[in-house]
């Protein structure tokens, strides 16, 4: 099992500049790698293998670092290949450009040439480096990742390898999550998620700042502020939105066995003009992988449902369908048969998390005692297991 640790570091002057020529080198050999094996296909129609190693006889400065992070290099731009042949979705792999704010590259942890020792982490090429680490680490180190964010801040993300296995535990305790534009999420007990809106509470600040970066001239220092305050910026409200969603997924992963979702194109919802903005400042998409790890490590499930699932228009409790629901400004209604009251939002959690344990082929008991089996349909089969006894008379 894996699991990745990410630290902050802080680098000495001599340590920033060999993080420097090693970003470079990894740009440079993806990107000549990348144009030879274009022009190669180009005269031949066949696919050419290169390593990094045969560019180090024509450009002796690729020998100054680590090349642990040029072989990485090397499987990045194979798997961007290997995607653009095999995946619909994958475009061809592109140039990288100096110009990019974040830079990054991996290394290899090879005979203990990775460690942490005295509050320092030991690496290939550039020595030990202050390491920040806030929580404990269980396994063996098998790579590490050097990013440099847009804001000029250091971190290593650790990858390590442990040989404990999950243990899954039982599924009892099921809630259901309905995805809410402005809350994140209503759970089927009826509890919002009250997501505050951090792009929305900065987006003024965040417009100031954009417009004194474009007043700027270009290649100026005083470009280079401006910059640096828009990052620091953007880099709040993800700290903010990140910190309140990890609170969130380790409340109910904590909390529950299972929690069962909506299937949703996070991705295609964002483009719309009305609800893009919304659905890109809660980060719904991220919050589903944090829920879906933090689970997966406890033994836990995420259990998601079609998304052609009608979860609005049902009701929980009797299972009729209401096509009036279709129209997402009625928040509320009554249902025509049984005449209770729903929530769109609540009732539609509800039928997601009886959907859940329908999918996952859960048995077992309601409030009342009552023996429950959840079949193919979307109703609940009640089955008593206890006879009735006659009224005395």
């Amino acid at each position: 099992m894996y699991r990745a640790y990410k630290f902050r570091i802080y680098p000495n002057t001599e340590q920033e500049r060999m993080f420097a020529k090693t970003f470079g080198c990894v740009r440079f050999i993806y990107n000549r790698m990348l144009a030879d094996k274009i022009e190669y296909y180009k005269k031949t129609r066949k696919n050419l293998q290169t390593t990094p190693a045969q560019y180090k006889t024509e450009f002796e400065w690729l020998k100054e670092v680590d090349s642990l992070a040029l072989a990485n290099t090397q499987l990045n731009l194979q798997s961007a290949y290997k995607n653009f042949f095999s995946k619909k979705h994958s475009g061809f792999p592109k140039f990288k450009s100096k110009k990019e704010n974040r830079k990054s590259y991996t290394t290899n942890n090879q005979n203990g040439s990775i460690r942490i020792e005295n509050g320092k982490i030991k690496l290939p090429k550039v020595g030990y480096v202050k390491i920040i680490q806030h929580r404990p680490m269980e396994g063996k180190i098998k790579s590490v990742t050097i990013e440099k964010t847009p804001t000029e801040k250091y971190y290593a993300s650790i990858l390590v390898e442990n040989e404990n296995q999950v243990q899954e535990v039982e599924l009892e305790k099921f809630i259901g999550l309905d995805f809410s534009m402005h809350d994140l999420y209503v759970t089927s007990e009826g509890e919002k998620a009250n997501y505050p809106r951090f792009f929305r509470k900065n987006e003024r600040k965040l417009s100031r700042a954009y417009r004194k970066f474009s007043r700027r001239k270009i290649g100026s220092k005083n470009r280079n502020k401006a910059r640096l305050k828009v990052c620091k910026i953007h880099e709040k409200i993800t700290f903010q939105r990140e910190d309140f969603l990890h609170r969130k997924s380790y409340h109910l992963a904590k909390d529950y066995d299972a929690v069962c979702i909506e299937t949703l194109n996070v991705k295609a919802m964002s483009r719309t003009l009305k609800f893009g903005k919304s659905v890109m400042d809660n980060s719904y998409g991220k919050f589903q992988n944090m829920l879906d790890y933090k689970l997966y490590f406890r033994g836990k499930k995420l259990v998601k449902i079609s998304k052609y699932y009608p979860s609005s228009q049902l009701c929980s409790n009797c299972g009729y369908k209401n096509p009036e629901t279709k129209n997402l400004s009625l928040r509320e209604w009554d249902c025509p048969e049984c005449k209770i009251h729903h929530d769109r939002d609540i009732n539609a959690a509800k039928n997601i998390r009886e959907e859940g344990k329908r999918t996952v082929g859960y048995t077992g008991s309601n409030a009342c005692g009552e023996n429950v089996r959840h079949d193919n349909s979307s109703r609940i089969v009640v089955q008593f297991s206890l006879k009735q006894e006659a009224p005395a008379s």
